[in-house]
């Protein structure tokens, strides 16, 4: 099974993503299809074997919407992304996108249905940014042209409207103006309705061509061919607020995916490559793995790698979240679209076009943005039914005013109209997808990445979170948490003594001490040996240090002093004693254990105070662990748990009915991770653990688990209050426009803004979001990007 994503342009209502969704399901080989609205992009799990994306883009295409390709970052070149049109034309060949043309793939629309796409609706490929500036110009040439028409019309105004010009008639005047405020300005919307039709769908743009479209044809038959009234201003005015509701949905839509748009335009389009000595300056495209990529202060890294030559401090924060620059020296690896700030260096390309961090991470977010919460489900059924009724409903409001009631031709059709303009099935297709968009978002911009919106969904009804110790509340590696000097040395000198003699160790525990020492002034050692199971001893000042565990110090008879019943208190705080002895003495004790991270407790607390348990699991003994739990508050201790026990640790909390999540690192945690019900991976982790999980915190900082949990939180809430509002406005819409409370009537016009405020009113909730204080998530500004 392959997964993509390819946009999907023109999409003008939350409904008409499910026709797509509909016609690409029914393509042999396509087993899971999901179509975003807001995003303009869908993601498409098919078999290989069986389809291929040219067959998928082609889909696209015959359901009249512009397919540009493969969502991917601009350095990313992808000629296996062949044009829909490869099987009417030669296909171009594929370019980067450092040239002025398209990317691999993103070709003209194919055939007739490319040709719809480009000359009807907006126009082919355009993005929610392009659509919201189309639908604007629309917007204006609309109101232009309706303001003269209603100072024309007979019910337009408080005095005579002035002799139309060229001696016509004032009927065909009127027929003149508002066919241009009409006909022009609904364009997209007549397209939009038609495609529905096509895909087996119905949906808002139906409505609003039945009560535009009524309107208009109803008043040019009253102007050509019977006696009535034409009502010529009501269509233009409803129309003008139907535009305007639509333009700013579409900024709003154009806000919601600001970040996913941030995300593909980080790499930068040329990098500097070493080859044959030189240096030579190529598109990021054509990196090869392999490749020595020289980095200058300023530059922008292209592609993953690992430093060969020169240190430097990187800025991390656009992927990571993380302020601070990280050191990079030879050995460490780097990450492409991250900046480097200070000194030059060179490194080996390992991870090049969709498979750096950068593409990986894009295609994260993509996929859970285009995923559907368990509610949409629901929200997208009721959508289309809610179209129909909306027809039902207005029929019936004609009959029962006509026919039954009597009352004049204009008044009962003026009320069909109301009612199929003011239902809102956008606001219903909206409500979820708006805020999965801005969460995800957030959530990307911050370094915590969810892969579905299940996951978001899921995460707020937590009642525990484990933690595998080691590598998650720990950082998985030793350090020295404590020292203890005898009376006549202070702790500066036992660890100058220390890390004098372990200057030549690579073992973990020498690492730990030289790193504690630091900067430390240390006198010359001599004669550096290990001293197997029990420690090292080298020579300083002409005596023998010795150091390691009280075996090495009871063979060596060393005298102890008073530092004994320190030693057994350390020991029975679950940490590694390291003896110190110089010239036959127990001069000191440095304690090594695995360091808990810096915001360990903090993310315990507030966990807590939120009414999530926390559980730590660990393979320690009982006592240990539970001496490790205490001092960062944790409650539940999983202690003596063999790493193939870890999934079933995590059932049996699930078989006591709670909502489990599991934050590990480890490939062993893989299990545990898929087993509950959402699985947390540290950025740091392996791999297997990422591909396990639901989320990935790309900090490696436990805290995240709290930004995560509270994003959640405000991203379900939200949810809920648009489907509420979007709910609630249409049970209370249809009567009030059917006429139920006659004599109180509302226009068409009042429908329309009602109808397009609905829409806008979730949107703009939706972006809410973005500046919601949230413990662990940090706004990154306003938008860029969105203003149209």
């Amino acid at each position: 099974m392959k997964t993509v994503t390819i946009e999907v342009g023109n999409l003008l209502s939350a409904l008409s993503a499910l026709g797509v969704e509909k016609q690409l399901m029914k393509l042999p080989g396509v087993h899971r299809s999901e179509v975003n609205y807001v995003a303009g992009s869908a993601t498409v799990v098919y078999d290989e074997t069986v389809t291929d994306i040219k067959t998928i883009k082609a889909r696209v295409h015959e359901c009249g919407y512009h397919c540009a390709g493969e969502r991917l970052p601009k350095h990313i070149c992808v000629p296996e992304d062949p044009p829909a049109a490869a099987a009417i034309a030669p296909a171009a060949p594929a370019r980067h996108v450092h040239e002025p043309a398209p990317h691999a793939g993103r070709a003209a629309p194919a055939g007739a249905a490319g040709a719809m796409a480009h000359e009807m609706g907006h126009g082919a490929g355009m993005d929610a940014q392009a659509m919201a500036r189309d639908m604007r110009k629309r917007f204006f040439i609309a109101t232009a042209f309706t303001v003269p028409v209603f100072v024309y019309s007979p019910m337009g105004g408080m005095f005579a409207p002035p002799v139309p010009p060229f001696g016509l008639s004032l009927n065909l005047w009127l027929f003149l103006l508002a066919s241009i405020a009409v006909i022009y300005p609904v364009w997209p919307f007549a397209v939009a309705a038609w495609r529905a039709l096509q895909n087996g769908v119905l949906n808002m743009a139906v409505l609003v061509v039945l009560s535009v479209g009524t309107g208009y044809l109803f008043s040019v038959g009253a102007t050509f061919f019977f006696p009535g009234v034409q009502f010529y201003e009501a269509v233009s005015v409803l129309l003008v607020f139907i535009l305007l509701g639509h333009w700013l949905e579409m900024r709003a839509r154009a806000g919601a995916s600001a970040a996913i748009r941030a995300l593909l335009d980080l790499a930068p389009p040329m990098a500097t490559v070493i080859r044959e000595g030189r240096e030579t300056e190529l598109p990021t495209a054509e990196v090869l793995a392999g490749d020595m990529v020289m980095i200058r202060p300023g530059n922008k890294i292209p592609v993953d790698g690992e430093v060969t030559e020169g240190e430097s401090q990187v800025d991390e924060s656009m992927l990571t979240g993380e302020s601070m620059p990280v050191g990079k020296k030879p050995g460490d690896m780097v990450i492409g679209a991250t900046i480097n700030k200070s000194g030059s260096f060179v490194y080996r390309a390992t991870k090049v076009g969709t498979d750096t961090a950068l593409a990986q991470i894009v295609k994260l977010v993509q996929e859970a943005q285009n995923s559907k919460a368990p509610a949409q489900l629901l929200a997208d059924r009721a959508s289309q039914w809610l179209v129909l009724i909306a027809l039902v409903i207005g029929l019936a409001t004609f009959a029962v005013w006509f026919w039954w009631i009597g009352q004049p031709l204009l008044f009962a059709l003026t009320l069909t109209i109301t009612v199929f303009v003011i239902a809102c099935p956008d606001a219903l297709g909206l409500a979820t997808p708006m805020a999965v968009m801005v969460g995800t978002g957030l959530g990307a911009m911050n370094g915590i990445l969810f892969k579905n919106a299940a996951a978001l969904e899921e995460a707020t009804r937590l009642d525990v979170v484990i933690f595998d110790k080691t590598g998650t509340l720990t950082l998985g590696q030793p350090d020295v948490v404590d020292v203890a000097a005898a009376p006549d040395i202070t702790e500066d000198a036992v660890l100058a003594l220390a890390a004098a003699v372990e200057q030549s160790s690579e073992h973990p525990l020498a690492q730990a001490i030289l790193k504690r020492a630091g900067n430390l002034a240390m006198p010359p050692a001599t004669g550096f040996s290990n001293i197997d199971g029990m420690g090292a001893k080298g020579e300083v000042e002409g005596r023998t240090v010795l150091l390691g565990n009280r075996k090495l110090m009871q063979a060596e008879k060393v005298d102890m002093g008073g530092l004994v019943s320190r030693a057994d208190e350390m020991q029975g705080a679950g940490r590694t004693v390291v003896h110190v002895a110089h010239g036959g003495k127990l001069v000191g004790l440095i304690a090594i254990a695995d360091a808990p991270r810096a915001t360990s407790a903090a993310t315990v607390q507030k966990l807590r105070e939120r009414g999530v348990q926390v559980a730590m699991l660990t393979g320690d003994n009982q006592a240990t662990a539970e001496r490790i739990a205490a001092g960062l508050g944790i409650d539940i201790v999983l202690a003596d748990v063999l790493p193939g026990q870890k999934a079933d640790k995590v059932k049996e909390l699930q078989a006591q009915g709670k909502k489990v999540g599991m934050v590990g690192d480890g490939i062993n945690d893989a299990p545990a991770l898929t087993q509950a019900d959402v699985g947390f991976a540290i950025g740091a982790g392996t791999d297997v653990a990422m591909e396990s999980a639901d989320v990935v915190l790309m900090k490696s900082d436990p805290f995240d688990v709290v930004g995560a949990i509270m994003l959640s939180r405000a991203t379900l809430t939200k949810m809920h209050q648009n489907l509420w509002w979007a709910v609630a406005y249409n049970v209370v819409a249809f009567p009030v426009a059917a006429g139920v409370f006659y004599p109180f009537v509302i226009s068409p016009e009042v429908a329309a803004l009602a109808m397009s405020g609905s829409s806008a009113l979730v949107a703009v909730n939706a972006l809410l979001l973005k500046r919601t204080r949230l413990e662990g998530i940090h706004a990154h500004g306003p938008t860029q990007g969105a203003t149209i």
